[in-house]
C-alpha cells in the first residue's frame, strides 16, 4: 500500500524547495529535505525516537539539564522540523519552548504538515538567530539554548563568535546549558574556533561526538555544551554510556587541543 505522497514548499529566502516525504523505514516517520539535502527526521508516532545521531546526543544533554521529566524552558535557534522541540514535549510535558527560524515558509510548512504533539507550548520567532535574542521576553530564562545552524565551515560570522555566545548565555537560567551543533570538515577548523569562543563566554565547555570525529580525519558533527558551573564528571559518564556508540566526551584539559 502506498503511503502519503511527498509535499513541497518553495522557500523564497533560500531559493530552494523544501520537501517532506514519508520515511519508508519508519511507521509514522517523515524526512524534511531542503534543496535535495536531508535536514531533519521526525517520528510523529514516537517523538522520543530521534533518528539522527547528533540530535540524539543533543537530546541526551537536554536529559541531563534538569531532573528527568521536569518541565524546562528551551530556546531552539534553527528550527528545522522541530525534532528536539517534539522530544522535549514528549519527555518533559509542560515545557515552555521558543523556536527561531530565518525561513518563514519553512516553519509554516513544517507546522502545517507535521503537527506538534498535543499540549506543546511553542512560540515561534521569524528572523536571524542573533537579532531574535532581543525580541524574546525579558522575564524568561532558558534551561537549554540549542544552536543548530552551522552546517559547514562557512558559518555566519555574527553567530560563530564569543559575543553571540555571551548574548545567548545571558538568557540562561542558573542551571542553563548552551548547546551548539558544529558540522565541520576534516581538520575541524570550525570546531576549534567555536570551542575557543564558547570557552570565553561560559564557565566550562565539553564536547561530545562519535569517537572517531576527534581524530580530525572525517567530516561530521561535534556537539559542544557550555555550562555555568564546572562540567560535572557524572555527565561525562552518562553521555558516554548513552551513546550513540562509540561515544566520546572531552572536557577540561582533554579538550585543550581543540581550543583555538
Amino acid at each position: 500500500m502506498n503511503g502519503p505522497a511527498p509535499v513541497s514548499r518553495y522557500l523564497r529566502g533560500a531559493g530552494q524547495h523544501a520537501v517532506i516525504e514519508p520515511d519508508t523505514y519508519t511507521d509514522g516517520g517523515f524526512v524534511l529535505s531542503i534543496g535535495g539535502a536531508e535536514q531533519s527526521h521526525v517520528d510523529l508516532a514516537d517523538p522520543e525516537d530521534i533518528f539522527y545521531e547528533y540530535l540524539r546526543r543533543i537530546g541526551h544533554l537536554v536529559d541531563l539539564a534538569a531532573p528527568w521529566g521536569e518541565p524546562v524552558t528551551a530556546l531552539h535557534l534553527g528550527a528545522g522540523a522541530l525534532t528536539l522541540a517534539r522530544y522535549i514535549q514528549a519527555t518533559r510535558p509542560g515545557s515552555l519552548q521558543y523556536a527561531v527560524e530565518l525561513e518563514r515558509e519553512l516553519l509554516d510548512f513544517v507546522l502545517e504538515q507535521l503537527p506538534l504533539p498535543e499540549g506543546t507550548r511553542l512560540h515561534t520567532v521569524i528572523g536571524d538567530a542573533r537579532a531574535a535574542l532581543a525580541e524574546l521576553p525579558a522575564d524568561v530564562r532558558f534551561d537549554v539554548v540549542i544552536l543548530d545552524i552551522f552546517s559547514g565551515p562557512e558559518a555566519p560570522e555574527h553567530l560563530a563568535c564569543t559575543e553571540f555566545y555571551e548574548e545567548a548565555a545571558a538568557l540562561l537560567s542558573e542551571r542553563g546549558v548552551l548547546i551548539v551543533n558544529v558540522g565541520d570538515e576534516p581538520g575541524l577548523t570550525l570546531v576549534r574556533s567555536q570551542v575557543a569562543a564558547l570557552r570565553r563566554a561560559m564557565t566550562d565547555v565539553a564536547a561530545t561526538a562519535e569517537s572517531g570525529m576527534f581524530t580530525g580525519r572525517y567530516p561530521g558533527n561535534i556537539i559542544l555544551a557550555g555550562t555555568q558551573k564546572p562540567w560535572p564528571a557524572e555527565w561525562t559518564a552518562a553521555l558516554t554510556a548513552r551513546g550513540p556508540h562509540p561515544a566520546k566526551v572531552l572536557a577540561g584539559v582533554e579538550l585543550d587541543p581543540f581550543s583555538g
